[in-house]
């Protein structure tokens, strides 16, 4: 007896191993195929110019982002994983390689709007081809991490695709829509409030099971003094009254390569302002003062922030929020899948709201940087964010065009201070005895 009883332990142990694996699997599986029709989805209303065009070296086209997805699967899952599996085209991974040096030679990133050929017909016929032979790899827990990381990777280009396609449409004086109709309008802006945090020694970096990219660990502590994060994002009536008091041409608010790059681009405004109307995925739409304003660089934000009496929070200051260590008991951790994030094929507007997630990728004054002790993935994938911590800001939350789950407390985005075609805007900061 006393033998038996461990012996159907371990079977019911081992059943509940196996469920979990399968559930698991099943979830990545749906997933995959979620993620993989979302982005067919986003780019059914355009047609093979719009989403060939390439507006600046910055931005890529749209028929480019559904082809360097489906070749990362290709290359790095099917041809890697799955015995006998032959590319669709030998020749296209030199068109549709990103970044990855370990994977060859490649076109010039401010050439692919170039590439009228393969048409967005032929690239939307092999992704059904490498979406039906990934199935049998699907159910791997061995490639688990790996799918993981290309479901990831695909909903990162989702927002590229987005905001890529927004500045290219841009471009046309006609201000044409992607998405016909009105936008919804932002209920009105509360006054500003504040999350306080009394400092003290913060955990930091991603923690606990499920996916996170590399450059989110390893968990490290920080020692954070005393500090306060806004509770909302600064409004689009904000910044007008910034314009107004001259913030554009007030050199001590600004930085020195900010007032540089200010004088040089003749920056007035975020991007897509004109008078009192912006340009959305929906063409030229009046202004909702209420909203947030996004499409401003860290220039731009840090110039506000000092404008406002404010500074921008550390990366770490904003983490320290987003997981409710605050030092109290009141505040809970935000939810990183609420706010105003994108839930499936619409378009995707600011609307406002308090929490931390959503509406706009939000600045901090860290620079991009690794934690400590961290080290590069080996192999080609070892390439998708260490390579990059040189130069860049980093940024917290989500945006409207960011795919609903995709973000988490630790996760890190980063731009270079001059970009602002993505969904950026600003929380402002203070010191706890401010």
């Amino acid at each position: 007896m006393s033998m038996a009883r461990p012996q159907r332990e371990g079977r019911v142990q081992s059943s509940s191993r196996r469920q979990d694996g399968r559930q698991e699997a099943a979830a990545l599986s749906e997933s995959f195929r979620a993620t993989r029709a979302l982005s067919e989805a986003l780019a059914a209303p355009l047609s093979d110019a719009d989403a060939t065009i390439q507006s600046m070296e910055d931005a890529s086209p749209a028929k480019w982002h559904l082809a360097h997805t489906t070749w990362f699967w290709e290359t790095f899952l099917l041809r890697d994983h799955l015995t006998g599996y032959r590319r669709h085209r030998e020749d296209w991974p030199f068109l549709f390689n990103s970044y990855y040096e370990a994977e060859g030679a490649r076109i010039a990133r401010f050439s692919r709007g170039l590439l009228s050929r393969p048409t967005l017909e032929e690239v939307l016929e092999w992704r059904a081809v490498v979406n039906d032979a990934m199935t049998p790899l699907l159910g791997d827990p061995a490639l688990a991490d790996l799918i993981a990381l290309g479901v990831a990777h695909e909903q990162q280009h989702i927002e590229l695709l987005l905001t890529d396609i927004k500045h290219a449409l841009f471009q046309n004086p006609l201000g044409p829509a992607m998405w016909e109709g009105a936008p919804p309008t932002a209920a009105p802006d509360t006054p500003l409030g504040w999350h306080r945090h009394p400092g003290g020694i913060a955990l930091i970096g991603h923690q606990g099971g499920g996916f996170a990219f590399d450059n989110e660990g390893p968990a490290h502590r920080v020692l954070l003094e005393p500090f306060a994060l806004a509770d909302r994002l600064v409004t689009n009536a904000e910044w007008e009254d910034f314009i107004a008091d001259g913030g554009y041409r007030d050199a001590r608010l600004w930085l020195s390569d900010g007032w540089a790059w200010v004088q040089r681009e003749g920056i007035a405004a975020p991007l897509y302002w004109h008078e009192d109307r912006h340009f959305t995925h929906q063409g030229w739409q009046k202004r909702d003062p209420h909203a947030p304003v996004t499409h401003i660089s860290h220039f731009e934000a840090d110039a506000f922030a000092t404008w406002a009496g404010a500074r921008l929070p550390t990366e770490f200051e904003w983490e320290a929020i987003a997981r409710g260590q605050d030092g109290t008991a009141a505040l809970a951790a935000h939810d990183p899948a609420g706010g105003n994030q994108l839930d499936g094929a619409a378009p995707p507007l600011p609307r406002g709201g308090e929490g931390l997630f959503g509406d706009g990728w939000q600045f901090t004054r860290s620079g991009y940087l690794p934690y400590p002790r961290f080290r590069p993935a080996e192999g080609a994938v070892g390439e998708y964010n260490g390579k990059f911590m040189s130069g860049q800001v980093v940024l917290r939350g989500a945006s409207c065009a960011t795919v609903r789950g995709h973000s988490r407390p630790s996760y890190r985005n980063f731009f270079y201070p001059h970009q602002r075609w993505q969904f950026t805007g600003v929380r402002l900061a203070k010191d706890g005895d401010a």
